[in-house]
C-alpha cells in the first residue's frame, strides 16, 4: 500500500473536511526476532483471510466518529522488514480514532492473520 496515496484518496472525497479530523496509519513489519524470546527470525509463513479483515473493516467503519477504514495485508514467505499490514483509519476526533485504530489492529491479529517464524534458513 502507497499510504501517501491512500490517504490522498481518501481527501478526495468532496464530504473529507467536514467528517475528518485525524488518520492514523498501522505498518506492520515482519520483526528479525521472536517476541517470545527474542530469537532471530529468519523468515516468516503469513495467511491474512481477507473476507475476514473486510468485514472487521466494515465494523470498525460503522463506529461513532469513523470515516473510512483502509487495508492492506499480505499472505505469503516474508522476511525481516517486509511489510505485511497497513490499516489506514480516518475520523473526527482522537478520542474516537485512536480506540477504534486499536480495536483493527487487535482483531485482525486475534482472528484474520496467523503466522509462523522460521529460524534457520530453508525452513519453509
Amino acid at each position: 500500500m502507497d499510504i501517501s496515496k491512500t490517504i490522498a484518496e481518501m481527501k478526495n472525497d468532496p464530504h473529507f473536511a467536514e467528517n475528518v479530523g485525524m488518520i492514523l496509519v498501522h505498518n506492520g513489519i515482519v520483526r528479525g526476532w521472536s517476541r517470545g524470546d527474542r530469537t532471530a527470525v529468519c523468515k516468516m509463513m503469513v495467511s491474512s483471510d481477507l473476507g475476514k479483515i473486510e468485514q472487521i473493516r466494515q465494523d470498525i467503519e460503522a463506529m461513532d466518529g469513523i470515516y473510512k477504514v483502509a487495508f492492506e495485508a499480505r499472505s505469503g514467505v516474508m522476511v525481516p522488514g517486509d511489510d505485511v499490514l497497513f490499516l489506514v483509519v480516518a475520523g473526527d476526533i482522537r478520542e474516537n480514532v485512536k480506540p477504534a485504530l486499536a480495536l483493527m489492529l487487535d482483531r485482525v491479529k486475534a482472528e484474520a492473520v496467523t503466522k509462523e517464524e522460521y529460524f534457520e534458513e530453508g525452513s519453509v
